[in-house]
């Protein structure tokens, strides 16, 4: 049955290789992905999946199942397919979405004989607000017993860490004056940001080693003669844990709340983007998939350890849910970083279409190897208890 998987996947290549061109080509933002979610699930239906458009009331949002009527494991890929501003698909996106569809396709076809269910996700603005963040805040993946995504890089690699990321907004109101004629009237909200941002950099004298605070200033005012009277700020807050990042953010709250007394301003605090929790890799599962990996060409001695967690994934939102893994596939032989101009075009050769067709199929046989043995499920799940 492990062939016929393969068989599948490589019998509709050329589709799943159109599908991720097509993506490419027309790069849409976060919860504006109406084209890429469109030709995503229109191929699903194809195959006899039954699609929820909409889903978790995101626009771009989808939840496709194919049910074999047969109890068993239920497998979860994750397809997304978001752009970024100016760069496009910097990041891969047009190839995570296809290889989520194509896993499922692929997976589908013996669902006859192992029973179970497979259910592929639309998980639109990764970047940004991400849909698999809602999706968890409604539970949605309790439904799983593994959940698997595949993301382009340029080397194979296990699936490791990510950091749990606040996204925190300071704003800071203070009265307009004349700078020069009458600066004595004036409350400078622009101090205030500033002053802010001198506070988080004496903090980061004392916390831990994976602790990241990194920020911008949006809006610092309009004129160099006028005192700005509103001014804002942003950061990320990341560690390792989410506890961790729970403490830091009221830390860096308390510095916001010091550059308000100082300067005489007011401030208001929020979240511009949603919250991503750590991702916990399930190593069962990341053995399984290392192993199909291993056994469709790609030397072990060529798939690494993964650094440490160094960005933030609203996958980690998953893996608190469910066992979840998060590996990388090599589509390129630079050491191209992702979100860059050269990344993006690496995302759009035919080696980064050949890396995608070998991660669909790596994690469509792995979830063929959790339908049909169930000692190896229960080592995944057992492995998920204990991290609780």
């Amino acid at each position: 049955m492990k062939q016929t998987i393969i068989d599948t996947i490589e019998q509709h290549k050329k589709t799943f290789e159109e599908i991720s061109i097509y993506i490419g080509e027309n790069p849409e933002l976060g919860h504006e992905e109406f084209k890429a979610s469109a030709i995503l699930i229109k191929t699903l239906l194809d195959h006899d999946f039954e699609v929820e458009r909409e889903f978790c009331g995101l626009p771009t949002a989808f939840r496709a199942v194919f049910d074999s009527g047969k109890e068993g494991p239920v497998i979860g890929f994750m397809s997304e397919y978001d752009a970024l501003p100016e760069v496009g698909h910097a990041c891969g996106h047009n190839l995570i979405g296809t290889m989520g569809i194509a896993a499922g396709i692929g997976l589908s076809k013996v669902l006859a004989e192992t029973g179970g269910k497979v259910i592929v996700y639309g998980t639109p603005a990764e970047e940004t607000k991400g849909g698999k963040v809602t999706m968890a805040e409604k539970d949605i993946f309790s439904e799983l017993d593994v959940a698997m995504m595949v993301h382009p890089l340029d080397n194979n690699m296990k699936s490791g860490a990510s950091l749990a990321m606040d996204a925190i907004q300071f704003e800071f109101f203070g009265k307009a004056a004349h700078a020069a004629a009458s600066p004595h009237m004036g409350i400078n909200a622009l101090d205030a940001v500033i002053q802010t941002f001198n506070s988080i950099n004496a903090l980061r004298q004392h916390v831990t080693s994976d602790a990241r605070i990194h920020g911008i200033i949006p809006e610092g005012g309009k004129a160099a003669n006028v005192v700005p009277d509103y001014a804002v700020a942003q950061f990320y807050v990341r560690a390792a844990k989410r506890e961790y990042v729970n403490e830091l953010v009221e830390k860096v709250k308390k510095c916001a709340e010091g550059a308000a007394l100082q300067t005489g301003t007011t401030f208001k605090v929020s979240n511009y983007e949603f919250s991503y929790d750590d991702m916990i890799s399930n190593d069962t599962l990341s053995e399984a998939f290392t192993n199909e990996l291993v056994s469709l060409g790609i030397p072990v001695e060529e798939i690494y350890e993964q650094r440490d967690g160094s960005g933030s994934l609203d996958m980690g939102n998953v893996s608190q849910a469910v066992p979840s893994i998060h590996p990388y596939i090599k589509i390129c032989n630079e050491a191209y970083a992702c979100h860059t101009h050269e990344f993006r075009e690496a995302a759009m050769t035919d080696q980064a279409r050949e890396a995608m067709i070998l991660g669909a199929k790596s994690m469509a046989l792995t979830g063929y190897e959790v339908l049909t043995n169930p000692e190896l499920l229960q080592k995944i799940k057992a492995e998920f208890n204990r991290m609780q």
